[in-house]
């Protein structure tokens, strides 16, 4: 393949991963905002078209009456048709979003298995991306169902698979965009592979693995929402360790991912344990003489962490302001792909 060749795909994959990234800051945007319950039906083709005509409307809108939202959420606010119309859409950009998300990736797939800029022996990877574009789209519509039933919420559960699939999405994106545009040169970033070299691709990836658990438990508080707990820090109501954190079900594990307590007191905790790692990392790194893109990684890591542990207090104390939370959201993402860009630095390498 030629240079110019993987530069036109980096360059596609990257752009993919911006749509991704966008996904998921707007899709925040849209739970904050209890949007994302406004569109009760999935219409993967018709679905583009909002409603045009005002009768067209009150239909939509009375099929949103029938829902638990409204019937115990929004008919005490007094929502009338234009306050839906904000609602509706907002979750109808979200879903644009996807669409165009996945548009983007499959069309230029296409062409370049057509033209032969990606040889079908070479595809799985590509394949694998769609098969992840489709299976996201199912999940989210699927997460989106939870809520038209008996309850005025997503299923928490639901909500965190969604975010961990568009993470999934995210990285192999950005892992074979990474490949294209790098490739074999990554190799010279680092000296001979030897036994520290494996070490810190160990920890690194122990790091990377402990900044998706605690993205996993973001998406428990919020499907749950358990940023209102408590907007004391560091006591909850009081105790340092709250009374109950493993009663509220049985069995007691249960409580780590269905207790409102228990999971915000582990996420807010939690965010020091990556904070540990971040700087055991960096302090590996600079053991070493690695390169700058390297050694900046790990610094980058390590200051993000404690922008985003400020960021949670701030989210904390100020009872979750949606603007906070959104900028909460983008510097764990920040975090995420920082500390992926190192984990590719190291193993191809």
């Amino acid at each position: 393949m030629t240079q110019s060749s993987n530069k036109t795909l980096s360059i596609w994959l990257f752009t993919v991963c911006f749509f991704i990234s966008a996904l998921v800051m707007f899709g925040g945007y849209v739970r904050l905002t209890r949007s994302g319950l406004s569109m009760v039906e999935w219409d993967v083709v018709t679905g583009i078209i909002p409603p045009i005509s005002e009768a067209a409307w009150q239909e939509t809108f009375d099929k949103y009456q029938q829902t638990p939202e409204y019937q115990k959420v929004n008919i005490h606010a007094g929502m009338d048709l234009e306050g839906y119309k904000y609602i509706y859409y907002r979750e109808y950009i979200h879903r644009v979003l996807g669409r165009l998300a996945g548009l983007v990736f499959v069309a230029p797939l296409l062409i370049f298995l057509i033209n032969g800029t990606i040889p079908l022996q070479k595809s799985t990877a590509y394949l694998g991306i769609g098969l992840l574009f489709a299976a996201q789209g199912y999940m989210g519509w699927y997460m989106v169902s939870s809520g038209l039933i008996n309850q005025p919420s997503v299923s928490h559960y639901r909500l965190t698979l969604h975010l961990l699939l568009a993470l999934t999405l995210f990285a192999l994106c950005l892992w074979t965009g990474l490949d294209k545009a790098i490739g074999s040169s990554a190799s010279k970033q680092l000296p001979a592979k030897s036994t520290a070299n494996a070490t810190l691709l160990k920890l690194s990836i122990g790091l990377t693995a402990v900044i998706v658990i605690q993205i996993s438990y973001g998406g428990l508080v919020a499907g749950l929402k358990a940023g209102h707990v408590s907007n004391t820090f560091p006591l909850i109501f009081g105790y340092l360790i709250p009374p109950g954190l493993l009663s509220e079900f049985q069995p007691w594990p249960k409580n780590l991912v269905a207790s409102s307590l228990t999971v915000h007191f582990v996420h807010r905790w939690f965010a020091f344990v990556v904070l540990t790692g971040a700087i055991i990392l960096y302090y590996a790194v600079r053991k070493q003489d690695y390169s700058r893109a390297i050694q900046m990684s790990a610094t980058v890591i390590v200051a993000l962490t404690c922008i985003q542990i400020l960021l949670g207090l701030g989210v904390i104390i100020w009872s979750v302001p949606i603007s906070l939370a959104l900028i909460h959201q983008a510097t764990g993402l920040s975090l995420f792909v920082i500390a992926f860009y190192l984990n590719y630095r190291l193993a191809r390498a």
